[in-house]
């Protein structure tokens, strides 16, 4: 099996011939080997793998001889050609046939591939595994999922509270700082109406000054004149 497999590498890495074939997901494909002689090895090349042998075609009419058990219910031969039964993504891929001589002789390829981009599901990425495992496997992302989004809702909702606080302390100190506008409006009103109640008298220092002048001089006068006889 070694030296098949070192045998394959050696001649694979020098082949450049393919030839495309398309199929569609389900359905059941042929193909054809193009060499000489009934008995070939038939292999399929999935990079970046190693390359795979499926089975080998003897010359007698007996069943041919897999190389995995696994392979039977997929592969099956007609005449010396390989088909393929019910494909799935597992069995896209390039093959090949090569004959048993010395020296070993191998195919030009076919790369066996869908029309259109594969778009994986659930029940095609759970193929070949146990239900048990996909199970597990879908329950350990709906916890991911579930853990993932408990933490953005716990973050969105600290966010929330801390946005609501800064609102409420910013109404706040503007009441405040209104409530202090008004009181320091209201204090300088009362000055300006007090400032406003006050009465002024208006004094004429000259008229004063001219009444002391004169009572001074007629004291003065009556002092100095002399007493009648």
């Amino acid at each position: 099996m070694k030296i098949i497999q070192l045998q394959l590498y050696v001649l694979i890495c020098c082949r450049a011939a393919e030839a495309n074939q398309l199929t569609d997901l389900g359905s059941n494909v042929t193909i054809n080997c193009d060499l000489d002689g009934n008995e070939v090895y038939w292999i399929l090349l999935k990079t970046p793998d190693p390359p795979t042998v499926i089975l080998r075609s003897t010359s007698t009419p007996k069943a041919p001889f897999y190389y995995n058990n696994t392979f039977r219910n997929k592969y099956s031969l007609q005449f010396k050609h390989l088909v393929i039964s019910n494909v799935t993504a597992d069995e896209l891929g390039v093959y090949y046939c090569m004959n048993t001589r010395t020296p070993p002789k191998l195919s030009n390829s076919t790369r066996l591939h869908i029309a259109e981009p594969i778009q994986l599901t659930e029940s095609t990425k759970c193929h070949n595994r146990t239900e048990v495992e996909c199970i597990d496997q879908n329950q350990t992302q709906w916890q991911t999922i579930i853990i993932i989004s408990g933490l953005i809702n716990g973050i969105l909702v600290i966010v929330l509270i801390g946005l609501v606080k800064i609102f409420i302390i910013g109404n706040r100190r503007s009441t405040e700082h209104s409530q202090h506008l008004n009181t320091d409006l209201q204090q300088t009103q009362v000055i300006e109406d007090h400032q406003d109640q006050l009465q002024y008298a208006e004094v004429d220092f000259s008229k004063l000054r001219r009444k002391f002048r004169s009572s001074q001089v007629n004291s003065t006068y009556a002092a100095i004149k002399p007493a009648k006889s």
